[in-house]
């Protein structure tokens, strides 16, 4: 198994420099990862870096809270699918999905799809904050939603990625969909462990630890 090409190699930090972002973009090509995971006004310099790579160039949009307008994340969709894009990482409105609101919920996950017109779409549930039935009514609308992935969490709240909710979300969107585990992935050991309970995508910063057999202490 090639343990690099389910790595979003990631860097979302607030602080992230454009030299940072274009030594990830280098680590990218060294070791065949899936993606760059950056926020969007980095989208164009990791384009630029990976013209040439089979890399993709991802990004998040209504990060990391989530509580934007559907129409501002469908604008942040779509510029930066303009400027370089090629996966999209979507925040859902986690305040309406708790309360119940399913519809706002899906209109939210719906206009990024119909914004992206193709274009990869990962659906951030951020299950540390949802109860069980809740991280499945999350999953059930982003399948209906016609997005591309469930993603477990944006790694900046108050926990990240268990195998639990990653068995549960592939029971919950079957065979079809991807699902991506992300947030406190910092070794071998703990992908295997989500590759095992269903995950077909890994979020990590820790991605060169991780495909030398090393441990990180990355937070994400």
């Amino acid at each position: 198994m090639n343990i690099a090409a389910m790595i979003d190699h990631t860097l979302l930090k607030q602080d992230a420099t454009e030299q940072q972002i274009i030594e990830l973009c280098q680590e990218a090509k060294t070791y065949g990862f899936a993606s760059v995971c950056v926020n969007p006004m980095w989208v164009e310099t990791a384009a630029q870096q990976l013209k040439d790579a089979s890399s993709k160039v991802c990004t998040v949009i209504g990060f990391p809270l989530g509580a934007m307008t559907k129409e501002t994340k469908a604008f942040e969709t779509k510029d930066a699918i303009r400027k370089g894009a090629t996966e999209i990482d979507m925040v859902i409105p986690v305040g309406a999905l708790k309360a119940g609101q399913d519809d706002i919920v899906k209109e939210h996950i719906e206009a990024v799809v119909e914004a992206a017109e193709g274009t990869l779409v990962k659906v951030i549930i951020e299950t540390c904050l949802l109860t069980d039935e809740e991280k499945v009514r999350a999953c059930e609308i982003a399948k209906a939603a016609g997005a591309d992935y469930v993603k477990t969490s944006t790694g900046f709240s108050t926990g990240g990625a268990t195998k639990e909710d990653i068995a549960l979300m592939r029971q919950t969107v079957g065979k079809e969909m991807g699902v991506k585990a992300s947030g406190g992935v910092r070794s071998l050991e703990d992908v295997e462990k989500m590759i095992a309970a269903g995950a077909t995508r890994i979020g990590a910063s820790s991605g060169v630890a991780i495909v030398q057999g090393e441990k990180s202490n990355s937070e994400y």
